[in-house]
């Protein structure tokens, strides 16, 4: 007698919720499938995005060192982050900013139920629950990986302060330290269930944690590490402009993960992060330009990047919590004040002008994601900030929560003075080990120096080009608006 097959419908039984321990019942597999997409749209803003980014807008002989420094970043990220700084950031609470440390490596605890310990928000009795712990209905797996990216993105972006003098040996020592004692501070403190998130201090996607932290420690490291060479700080010719947008735009389109992951589900608070995110970005560019043209009367394609990234940031710490015409008001905001004082207020302040911040990640990401938090704290909107935030009736003082403001600047304020001392001991600390700037000789050769390798094969059958003998060839003629502005950081990012 022939065998009867089984039903073509069936599905197999590691498939079926609730009877397999692959899919337990507490999964929702849309949630868990937005967040992995999520990560991996935030990991490609780093890789290859800014490494694409990095390398292509600085002169010629820093492309391979610009671009390695953001590669090893995120890889000594990802490491450092499983084995202990990812429940220093989100696991139970040693100090009320700072989780206890541990690893994120077996199977027991990544393949149970996502679960942030300390965000459990109490009523001011300490003893009644307002708003129940965070748990998702995803394994921790997937929410180690998503902050995780976070992390190494926030590491890259301080790099970009530093390119084209600081010595690669210190670069390796300082990513692990800082992202110990500074960025685990400021993610458990805002989101982990610190006293900022219990608080109420609003950062929906990292405006404090991720771009005024950079920004802020990028700037305090370029301090101690000192400037680029004088010729380089005089021409600084981006290598490849077109090269740069492809990085620009993997760093825009990686933002629906940066921003519409963070609800930790797919819901619609996630999609009105996205919109919005999108819509402050455009508009962002857009009065960028237009300044740009109004000023120097010509449209800057880097500047319209950089009009792109301030909007970005701008919107983040409020990306899910403002309506869609505050996206458009922070827009305005964030291509006309960080492009004022990148433009206007570098070139007259001592202190801006001293720090040499080679991307000028102080003004794209401290300044547009401290505006985005104080812009948060006055653009909230109620209904919206119930779908998201653990303390309940927040409202910015649009809606007549006054209160949120004062937080918002408070949250900012601690962000900015812990980088500040934090950033300052790490890079002394490593520079009594080992120089935190390159050679003179490294200066002046550049990647072939540091690495003996170079990024383009321009000169006979592929040889490397000896700048000893020919001078800089990244010394081309300059535009009448970089002559302008050789002074400026108009070339950053």
């Amino acid at each position: 007698m022939a065998a009867v097959p089984p039903p073509f419908n069936v599905v197999p039984i590691a498939y079926q919720g609730g009877t397999s321990l692959a899919v337990p019942d507490w999964l929702n597999k849309g949630d868990n499938a937005w967040q992995m997409i999520s990560a991996t749209l935030v990991g490609l803003q780093s890789v290859p995005g800014l490494v694409i980014l990095y390398g292509s807008i600085v002169k010629k002989k820093w492309a391979v060192n610009s671009a390695f420094m953001a590669l090893y970043a995120f890889a000594a990220v990802v490491l450092c982050w499983a084995v202990w700084a990812y429940k220093m950031s989100f696991g139970d609470k040693l100090l009320p900013f700072w989780g206890k440390a541990g690893p994120a490596l077996g199977q027991k605890f990544l393949i149970k139920q996502a679960a942030l310990p300390a965000t459990t928000h109490y009523y001011h009795d300490g003893k009644t629950v307002e708003t129940a712990m965070i748990a998702p209905f995803y394994p921790m797996a997937s929410m180690v990986w998503f902050q995780c990216v976070f992390a190494a993105i926030t590491l890259i972006l301080v790099a970009g302060s530093v390119l084209g003098r600081m010595n690669f040996k210190a670069w390796m020592a300082f990513v692990p330290l800082w992202l110990t004692f500074s960025y685990t501070v400021g993610a458990f403190s805002l989101w982990g269930g610190g006293f900022l998130f219990q608080w109420g201090v609003i950062d929906y996607s990292g405006g404090y944690v991720i771009h005024l932290s950079s920004g802020i420690a990028g700037f305090t490291t370029a301090f101690w590490v000192g400037p680029r060479s004088k010729k380089d700080r005089e021409r600084f010719p981006p290598n490849n402009v077109v090269l740069m947008l492809a990085g620009a735009g993997l760093l825009w389109m990686g933002w629906a993960g940066f921003n519409g992951g963070d609800p930790y589900t797919a819901n619609v608070d996630s999609s009105m992060a996205v919109l919005n995110t999108n819509i402050c970005a455009a508009t962002s560019l857009l009065v960028w330009t237009w300044l740009d043209v109004i000023f120097f009367h010509k449209p800057s394609v880097i500047g319209a990047v950089q009009g792109m990234i301030t909007g970005l940031v701008c919107i983040t710490p409020g990306a899910g919590v403002v309506q869609g015409w505050a996206a458009i008001v922070m827009g305005i905001a964030s291509g006309s004040i960080p492009w004022f004082t990148m433009m206007i207020v570098h070139k007259r302040w001592t202190l801006l002008q001293k720090i040499d911040d080679t991307l000028g990640v102080f003004h794209t990401h401290a300044v547009a994601g401290l505006l985005g938090g104080v812009l948060t704290g006055l653009l909230a909107e109620p209904t919206l900030c119930s779908l998201f935030l653990p303390v309940t009736n927040s409202r910015g003082a649009f809606y007549g929560g006054g209160i949120q403001v004062v937080k918002q600047l408070v949250g900012g304020g601690f962000v900015i003075g812990w980088n500040v001392v934090a950033t300052s001991i790490i890079c002394y600390l490593i520079g009594l080990v080992v120089p935190l700037r390159m050679s003179e000789e490294q200066l002046l050769i550049g990647d072939d120096a540091v690495h003996g390798e170079e990024a383009y094969a321009l000169w006979g059958d592929g040889e490397a080009y000896d700048s000893t003998k020919h001078g800089d060839n990244d010394d081309v003629e300059m535009s009448a608006r970089d002559k302008t502005a050789s002074t400026g950081t108009t070339q950053t990012v």
